[in-house]
């Protein structure tokens, strides 16, 4: 009995242990908390994958674009749950060979990390209540004097400064407490990227997206690359990775977020 015990405990502490970055492995980056792009799954189904050190499982179009490129390269899959604002030196460091996790190549990231081409691009958009007044907007010159939220550390924060007379308020960490605060009234408007947005109105019936007209939008790239090592560019692998996601068709990439937004949790249920 108490061999068995032994056991089955070295067993639980092996599953809990974090898989060392080897060349064998391809190690991926996310937050897990940025549906449809990432997200943190209860149940694998076909296209989820487990957390490295026993930390549940990842899913979404980042983790199915993860495992595309891994086949292609020829190396094993393991993906990290990683806060937002430490995914960037976990990158620097080593511990992760990429970041997937819906960033965009902005001049400031590209200070430090070496970035592939794109391999999506949305429409910036913004939510907010169905029936309040920011509902019937189409400029974003509309939402002067408006309170206006958007995630912490990323392009969504920073264009709400391209309102004129806007009541920027203080970012949140994730997208679950942007709605939150939407849906409490303590935010007028959330900034998101298309696919964000629809998820979140799926889940929500009492919210709606602003579609800008052209011209009349935010100034912002809405592209999200793969960032890896600072200086990486000439190596092997980045190059593998690049060809790699050369590979997937725009077609496919389409396919993927579709099948991305329609099985991705609700944001009222986080």
């Amino acid at each position: 009995m108490k061999k068995l015990v032994i056991i089955m405990l070295a067993f639980v502490l092996t599953g809990c242990m974090t898989t060392k970055n080897t060349e064998d492995n391809f190690v991926v980056g996310m937050e897990a908390a940025y549906q449809p792009f990432n997200w943190q799954a209860i149940k694998r189904g076909s296209t989820g994958v487990y957390l490295d050190g026993g930390a549940g499982i990842a899913d979404g179009y980042d983790v199915v674009i993860a495992q595309k490129i891994a086949k292609k390269i020829h190396k094993k899959l393991v993906i990290k749950k990683i806060s937002w604002e430490g995914l960037p030196s976990a990158v620097e460091s080593g511990e992760i060979d990429a970041i997937i996790a819906g960033m965009t190549a902005s001049p400031e990231r590209e200070k430090g990390m070496d970035f592939t081409t794109p391999y999506y691009s949305s429409d910036m958009v913004m939510v907010v209540r169905k029936n309040s007044k920011q509902s019937q907007y189409y400029d974003i010159a509309q939402f002067k004097g408006s309170r206006v939220m958007g995630q912490k550390n990323t392009n969504y924060d920073t264009i709400i400064d391209q309102i004129k007379g806007v009541k920027h308020q203080v970012p949140k960490s994730t997208y679950p407490e942007l709605v939150m605060a939407l849906r409490s009234k303590d935010t007028d408007g959330i900034t998101a990227e298309l696919p964000v947005a629809t998820g979140i109105v799926k889940a929500n019936k009492d919210l709606a997206i602003v579609r800008f007209n052209k011209g009349t939008g935010f100034k912002v790239d809405t592209t999200v690359s793969i960032g890896m090592k600072n200086n990486s560019r000439n190596t092997v692998l980045f190059k593998d990775v690049q060809k790699a996601l050369d590979s997937i068709s725009q077609e496919e990439r389409q396919k993927i977020m579709e099948g991305a937004v329609n099985r991705a949790p609700l944001y009222n249920d986080q």
